[in-house]
């Protein structure tokens, strides 16, 4: 497992077509759809704060650059974040 630690810089709002689905078969149907809010959520690695030892400063050290940026129609999902929290970041291999 790697560990990555970011912060929730903010998030872009958009429009997005959703296909409906076909309550009797369960199939998707992409001749029609539906207008949802989607938001972008953007992260960046947490930076240096100048403290020797500190969490932030190692995770600066091992990864100083990057960008993540999450694209959900789901509000449950992001109503998680709060902006300008930290959070950890755990890539694990899917096998």
């Amino acid at each position: 497992m790697v560990r990555a630690k970011f912060k929730f810089d903010g998030y872009e709002a958009s429009l997005h077509a959703k296909p409906t689905i076909d309550p009797t078969t369960g199939k998707t149907d992409y001749s029609k759809t539906t207008s949802v809010e989607k938001r972008s959520l953007k992260f960046s690695p947490v930076f240096h704060n100048g403290i020797p030892g500190h969490e932030n400063t190692k995770f600066w050290e091992a990864s100083p650059s990057g960008q993540l940026v999450l694209g959900t129609i789901n509000p449950e999902a992001w109503n998680k974040f709060e902006i300008g929290k930290e959070y950890y970041l755990d890539f694990t291999p899917a096998d």
